[in-house]
């Protein structure tokens, strides 16, 4: 399975163009352990769902079905009637949110995807101040394959959609986009949305996936699935939702989650405690499984007590074998820095000792300051202990008229590594 994300500038039509592939609200869907997930309701959360990505033979026929639906549906194209589609690809979709102040969720669902569609407005000039500092946010997390779509096609003339299109090509010269297909659609009407599907099957490839490692899984959603008034024997443990990047997780396997508990001693000094528990579950939507492999968006359910779990509070925290997930850390010291600011940013002054920063690094966001600074070295310290490992890049933002955003990346070259409190065994 391969994870794709929608970005871009709000209202230009991200939502909207997973529903028209996928079949899926993604303000608003059930999960398999039947609880609803408001999960944009106070647009603070990253949407997602999963589809099938399908063909029928010689039809050129290119459909997305729901995760739950039958493996080989009929072909509905003339003339090709009696052939069955046939599977091509499973594909998750992480709906970014496209509001300025939301930067921060975006470049955590960043972290976990494989490819991107860009959404453009073809109703509104390019680039809009999201769809600059997104490309921007994908470049800095190393995505190197992008689809753009030029959406609401049918609320423009022609020769105004024609115009567009050259100044789309304008604005991603040079970037990671550069050479990226630029499919005229409308989302609304879903008007070559089966383009879309194609493209994504052609043109973005299935990467590489490491099956024999440790597995390491970044969380980038945690919740409580007990209703009020459970009874005590059916109560059930925490679920935490994300994405593995490497290994495979089995039913019944025991897990570790760094940093896991994280307090402050009467000192103020930050002790964290990482938690063990047991997979008692897998989910990839409604589908129950017995092992998880890279690739998609898994729920994985555990004997965890589930108010660790709850409102997120696990999010950006990883989850893998026992004794095999990277340090913790407390400071970190960066490499290749650099500052770099949209259109709409101009030129971005260069980081100042003092001054306060927020870091995504993976699916955490946490704020640091800076201890120090030279050329393209910085060193900083963190308010939240991060599990991370070196040649980690890391996104930098900085507070801008009351708002957080993308000025620049780094590299970790080393950091401070977090003593441990007893273990936390659930």
């Amino acid at each position: 399975m391969s994870r794709k994300g929608t970005i871009g500038h709000v209202a230009h039509g991200k939502s909207t163009v997973v529903k028209a592939i996928s079949g899926v609200q993604t303000v608003r869907f059930k999960m398999s352990w039947s609880v609803t997930l408001q999960l944009s309701l106070d647009m603070q959360m990253q949407r997602y769902t999963s589809v099938k990505m399908k063909s029928a033979p010689g039809a050129m026929c290119y459909k997305a079905y729901g995760s739950g639906k039958e493996d080989s549906p009929m072909c509905d194209v003339p003339g090709f009637e009696n052939s069955r589609m046939k599977l091509l690809r499973h594909v998750s979709f992480v709906d970014c949110p496209g509001h300025d102040i939301l930067m921060a969720t975006m470049l955590n669902g960043a972290a976990i995807m494989d490819g991107a569609l860009l959404l453009i407005a073809a109703n509104e000039s390019c680039p809009q101040p999201q769809t600059s500092e997104h490309l921007a946010a994908v470049e800095i997390m190393r995505l190197q394959h992008i689809i753009i779509l030029q959406n609401k096609v049918d609320l423009i003339q022609e020769n105004v959609a024609i115009n567009q299109h050259e100044a789309i090509q304008k604005f991603i010269q040079g970037t990671v986009a550069d050479g990226a297909p630029v499919v005229p659609i409308s989302a609304q009407l879903k008007y070559n949305i089966d383009v879309v599907c194609e493209y994504i099957v052609k043109k973005i490839p299935i990467p590489e996936r490491n099956f024999i490692s440790p597995p390491n899984m970044i969380v980038i959603r945690s919740f409580d699935v007990n209703k009020p008034g459970f009874e005590v024997d059916e109560i059930k443990g925490g679920v935490a939702g994300g994405s593995i990047l490497r290994g495979v997780l089995k039913v019944n396997q025991f897990i570790e989650v760094r940093p896991g508990i994280v307090v402050k001693d009467e000192t103020g000094n930050i002790k964290c405690t990482p938690i063990y528990t047991r997979i008692v579950s897998l989910y990839a939507e409604q589908n129950e499984l017995q092992f998880a492999v890279p690739g998609g968006l898994i729920g994985v359910g555990t004997t965890m007590d589930p108010t660790l779990t709850r409102a997120d509070r696990l999010v950006g925290q990883v989850l893998g074998d026992v004794g095999s997930l990277p340090e913790v850390l407390l400071s970190l010291r960066l490499i290749g820095v650099r500052t770099k600011g949209t259109e709409k940013q101009g030129k971005v002054s260069k980081l100042a000792k003092g001054e306060i920063l927020m870091l995504n690094i993976g699916s955490m966001s946490t704020g640091a300051r800076v201890i120090a600074v030279k050329n393209d070295l910085a060193k900083l310290q963190l308010t939240s202990p991060v599990c991370t490992s070196k040649g980690e890049k890391i996104a930098l933002s900085r507070r801008v008229e009351k708002h957080w955003r993308l000025i620049g990346w780094g590299m970790i070259q080393a950091g401070t590594t977090l003593m441990f409190l007893h273990a936390h065994f659930e």
